[in-house]
């Protein structure tokens, strides 16, 4: 795949609006995910590793946000069960009619069905693996319990899932830290000053950060045996939880 490089926020706008999935950003989408997410390709491959690990046959895979089929692909790879299949779920079709072109160039056999929706009204059965890479920060607060306890309920005993997310924290200066170092990655990427202030305007009020201790409160409320970080890097971590 051809990777188109973003410049949807290089020149002014008199009002950015609300950050959106559309057919703009899904044409740029996989240069602007590894230059403004520190440690994304890990958390990609990992997940797949993951993956590897914890399906079982006769299960299913859920890949919860899934937009152009990163995770997917990289579970797909490391994923031989019989009766397994990996379910991808979005709510914007203009991803997933690309992430289905690029599924359909894969050579991995696993099976790859792909809904439209959101992942909150979407079942969760027979799971030994459920990833949500940098999807519960768009859910609206008030319903990331519901979604955290269904994927629970709807996980095989020893099934895990995989949370990624960009995090806030408690204390206020570590806080304003892990913004600027973020800020001055996107920078050493090519991002202009201009490009970040109006991007960070338009996610505001869209995707809304929780700090790490309110993600595991959740997940252990939910009923998950363990939780703990496997990764991070400034504002961004990704942890796995076991049923």
């Amino acid at each position: 795949m051809t990777t188109t490089r973003d410049n949807i926020y290089a020149s002014p706008l008199d009002e950015p609006g609300q950050f959106a999935f559309d057919s703009s950003v899904v044409s740029v989408f996989p240069d602007m995910i590894k230059r403004s997410v520190p440690g994304y390709t890990t958390i990609i491959a990992m997940t797949g590793l993951l993956a590897g690990r914890y399906a079982t046959s006769d299960s299913k895979i859920y890949d919860l946000g899934c937009s152009l089929g990163a995770s997917t692909l990289a579970m797909r790879q490391h994923v031989h069960h019989e009766s397994c299949e990996i379910i991808g779920v979005d709510n914007s079709q203009a991803m997933l009619d690309r992430c289905r072109n690029i599924i359909d160039t894969d050579t991995h056999e696993l099976p790859v069905s792909l809904l439209c929706g959101d992942i909150q009204d979407v079942p969760i059965e027979t799971a030994s693996v459920v990833v949500l890479n940098f999807t519960l920060q768009f859910i609206a607060p008030e319903l990331r319990d519901a979604v955290i306890q269904k994927i629970y309920d709807g996980l095989k005993p020893g099934g895990i899932m995989v949370l990624s997310e960009k995090v806030t924290f408690e204390d206020p200066h570590l806080d304003q830290l892990n913004i600027d170092l973020h800020h001055q990655f996107k920078s050493a990427n090519g991002y202009s000053d201009l490009e970040i202030a109006q991007k960070r305007t338009a996610l505001e009020d869209y995707l809304r950060p929780e700090t790490l201790n309110q993600h595991k409160q959740r997940i252990s409320t939910a009923g998950f045996s363990s939780c703990d970080v496997w990764f991070q890097c400034f504002n961004f971590a990704s942890l796995v939880a076991l049923k």
